[in-house]
């Protein structure tokens, strides 16, 4: 049957897509609070500590996307899993079993990242980045970021687990307590408040590392309360080399694509950061704006993701582009007003970042190109996470290995060569985007995808 002639069951509605995609939306939008709290709080602090955190925000980001990348990995796993036992009625369990293989791989994986981390990050940013004081306020940020590692990793796997079955509601909730912990542990330990030591850039570092804990514990009781027992999450599975070799035949290349996918970022940071102080810091402000319409992009991608999982596991591949582009629809619907405001009260939106006024007036025309760039390639990361739900994880490494490498070249043409100013540098976004919108629009009418088993 064509997709053309196919009818979409009513689990997979309009409707049903957007109950999926809120509470990932939430989720995702309340955690980039996290970042966005930094920034602002830290964008009262100076402009040092605002340019050598988003270096090493970014920096700390590549090393979370491996545990990251690697439940991504997972939420496949479970999706196909879950369309299965959805179908038949039965085989829950093996869900559960998914889970306890990725608890122990991100367990060995958080430790090993720690441990390479404390020996190996002075040095390597020390000799990517120009500035000392950069490089001081960095190694410091990351030094006290890096612990919460684990704790990032567990929360990673359990979101993966909730949007692959498709029960997305404790994602709202456990934002909700991420955030509010983030929040008011900045105001404590950045400026010093309730007795504590106004601790600046580590400050910042360190809320972030504990309200982590306080996520992945909040996870652990919820899935205590509600569906541990259908998933048999309470039978602990001990490692199984077949299943986690399995688990990473599929992850890997999503563990790279992800890294890759966050490297563009740090590629774009140094290039900006050799320009200047204030140019970086700007870079920061409009990233951290930039991030609120992405969580809606990547919700909406999530979401797609799961539900290609999902139908191929009931046995109906045909079902795969109608579903692709009703997520395009409801995504375009829910940004073009978004983006519509911060194109029109820029000086306002930039103002929750920055009291500087340099800093106000420097990223007003960045931010316009950064709304451009955005409304321009809305699908890139729909189609990009379709593929994925797929289980064809290889080509979406291939997808990013391709658009990096455009991108690269436009970097250095444009920032490296030209020494454009900040606003015209911003269009590599466009360009990055672009990529792989085109490959994974070519890639999912080809069909090759079809008979792929997971």
């Amino acid at each position: 049957m064509t997709e053309s002639a196919y009818i979409l069951p009513k689990h997979y509605s309009f409707k049903t897509i957007w109950r999926v995609t809120l509470p990932i939306l939430v989720a995702l939008v309340m955690e980039e609070l996290l970042g966005m709290t930094d920034t602002a709080f830290l964008g009262r602090v100076g402009e040092i500590e605002l340019g050598a955190s988003a270096i090493a925000g970014v920096y700390f980001t590549i090393m979370y996307m491996l545990g990251f990348g690697f439940s991504i990995g997972v939420q496949i796993i479970i999706g196909r899993r879950n369309g299965e036992a959805c179908e038949s009625g039965k085989g829950f369990e093996a869900i559960g079993r998914v889970f306890w293989q990725g608890v122990w791989f991100l367990t060995g994986l958080s430790l090993l990242t720690m441990v390479l981390s404390y020996f190996l990050s002075p040095p390597l940013l020390k000799g990517l980045l120009s500035s000392e004081n950069i490089f001081n306020a960095a190694i410091v940020y990351v030094n006290w970021r890096i612990p919460g590692l684990f704790f990032a990793f567990m929360t990673a796997l359990f979101r993966a687990f909730y949007v692959g079955t498709r029960e997305t509601q404790s994602l709202t909730w456990n934002s909700i307590v991420l955030v509010g912990s983030n929040i008011f542990l900045d105001w404590v330990l950045i400026f010093g408040h309730l007795g504590a030591p106004a601790m600046g850039i580590k400050g910042a570092a360190l809320a972030s590392t504990i309200s982590e804990g306080i996520s992945f514990l909040f996870f652990v009781v919820w899935a205590f309360l509600t569906t541990h027992k259908k998933y048999a999450l309470q039978k602990i599975v001990k490692p199984v080399w077949k299943e986690l070799k399995h688990l990473f035949s599929i992850a890997s290349w999503v563990m790279v694509e992800y890294v890759l996918n966050v490297s563009v970022w740090l590629l774009f940071f140094l290039f900006i950061e050799h320009i200047g102080e204030e140019q970086l810091a700007i870079a920061n402000i409009v990233r951290s704006i930039s991030e609120v319409s992405f969580v809606f992009s990547a919700a909406f991608a999530s979401t797609a993701a799961t539900m290609v999982s999902n139908i191929i596991g009931e046995g109906h591949p045909e079902g795969v582009i109608p579903i692709i582009r009703r997520v395009v629809l409801l995504c375009t619907v829910t940004m073009v007003p978004l983006l519509a405001v911060f194109a029109i009260f820029p000086h306002w939106i930039i103002g929750l970042f920055t009291d500087i006024p340099s800093l106000i007036e420097g990223s007003v025309p960045t931010l316009w190109v950064m709304c451009a760039a955005t409304l321009l390639t809305l699908p890139w990361n729909i189609y990009l996470q379709s593929v994925a739900g797929t289980g064809d994880t290889k080509v979406c490494l291939r997808f990013d290995v391709v658009a990096l490498c455009i991108y690269t070249v436009y970097c250095i043409i444009i920032i490296g060569i030209m020494k454009s100013d900040i606003a015209l540098c911003w269009t590599a976004d466009g360009v990055y985007s672009l990529c792989i919108w085109i490959q994974g629009i070519v890639y999912i009418h080809q069909k090759k995808w079809t008979n792929k088993k997971v």
